[in-house]
C-alpha cells in the first residue's frame, strides 16, 4: 500500500452508474452526489417530467448524466433502460436501487392488491434491476457494486406495516444471496438501511414536536435523518474502499438499531 493507494480509496470518478427511483429525495442526492463525485449518472424513474428537471439542474452543475423514464416492475422496462445506459456510457459499473412503495394499513384493511404493489416496488423491481445489470456486469467482466436501498424495518417489525417490513427484509436477503452468487465475479452486493429521512411523505414528523420527540427516544443521535447523510456510503459502497465488504445490511439510522 502506498500514498497514492490510500489517497484514491474512495475515488469513483469515471465509473457508470444507474440508478432508480432517481427523483425521489433519496434517489435524488445520490445522483447529485455521484456526479459530483465525477460519476456518469444515468437516472431512471417513473415520471419523465420530474427527470428532465433533474437533468437539466445537474447538467448546469457540470454532471455527465442522462435519464430514462420506466417502471421498475416491468420487464420490457428494465431491459431498456439497461440497454439505453449501456449505449449511452459503453458500460455500468454501479447500480443503485432507490425506488420504493409504501403504504401502511392493517393487514385487515390492506387489499391484496395493496400488499402485492408494495411487495411489486420494492422485491420485484429490485430483484429485476438486479438480473438485468448484474447479467451485463458479468459480461463486462470488471466486477461491479450493487447497492440496494433497504431500511430499518427490514428487521424491526412495526403496526401496519405487513407489506413494507416484509419486503424490505427481502431486499435485505435478496442482498446476502446475491453477494453467495456473484463473488466469483467480483461484484459486491450490500444494502444501507436507513431510518425516516426527509421527503414529500415524512416532511410532516418534521413539524409535529409530539411524534419526532417520541421517535428521538430511539435514535442515540438526536435527530431525524436527511437525505445528505445517504451520500456518504452511497459513495463508499460504490468505491475500492469497500471491496471487501459484501452480502451486508448496513444502518445508516442514527443509531436506531442500536438502541
Amino acid at each position: 500500500m502506498d500514498k497514492k493507494e490510500v489517497e484514491t480509496l474512495f475515488d469513483v470518478k469515471g465509473k457508470v452508474a444507474l440508478v432508480t427511483g432517481a427523483t425521489g429525495s433519496l434517489g435524488s442526492h445520490i445522483c447529485l452526489g455521484y456526479g459530483l463525485a465525477g460519476v456518469k449518472v444515468k437516472m431512471t424513474g417513473r415520471n419523465k417530467e420530474k427527470l428532465e428537471k433533474l437533468y437539466n439542474e445537474y447538467t448546469a452543475k457540470g454532471i455527465d448524466c442522462a435519464y430514462s423514464a420506466g417502471d421498475p416492475t416491468v420487464e420490457e422496462d428494465v431491459i431498456r433502460i439497461v440497454k439505453e445506459t449501456v449505449d449511452k456510457y459503453g458500460e455500468i459499473n454501479i447500480l443503485v436501487t432507490a425506488h420504493g412503495l409504501n403504504n401502511p394499513k392493517s393487514i385487515i384493511d390492506h387489499t391484496l392488491e395493496d400488499w402485492q404493489a408494495i411487495i411489486d416496488a420494492n422485491v420485484k423491481g429490485t430483484w429485476l434491476y438486479c438480473k438485468y445489470v448484474g447479467e451485463q456486469l458479468i459480461k463486462q467482466g470488471k466486477g461491479g457494486k450493487v447497492i440496494l436501498v433497504s431500511s430499518a424495518r427490514s428487521k424491526i417489525g412495526m403496526k401496519n406495516y405487513t407489506g413494507y417490513c416484509t419486503s424490505k427484509g427481502g431486499v435485505d436477503l435478496m442482498a446476502q444471496s446475491l453477494a453467495c452468487e456473484w463473488g466469483e465475479y467480483g461484484i459486491n452486493v450490500n444494502t444501507f438501511n436507513p431510518t425516516v429521512f426527509r421527503s414529500d411523505l415524512t416532511e410532516w414528523m418534521f413539524h409535529d414536536d409530539t411524534a419526532q420527540t417520541k421517535f428521538l427516544t430511539r435514535i442515540p443521535i438526536g435527530r431525524l435523518g436527511e437525505p445528505e447523510d445517504f451520500v456518504g456510503i452511497a459513495i463508499f459502497l460504490a468505491s475500492k474502499a469497500s471491496d471487501f465488504i459484501t452480502g451486508a445490511n448496513i444502518p445508516v439510522d442514527g443509531g436506531y438499531w442500536a438502541n
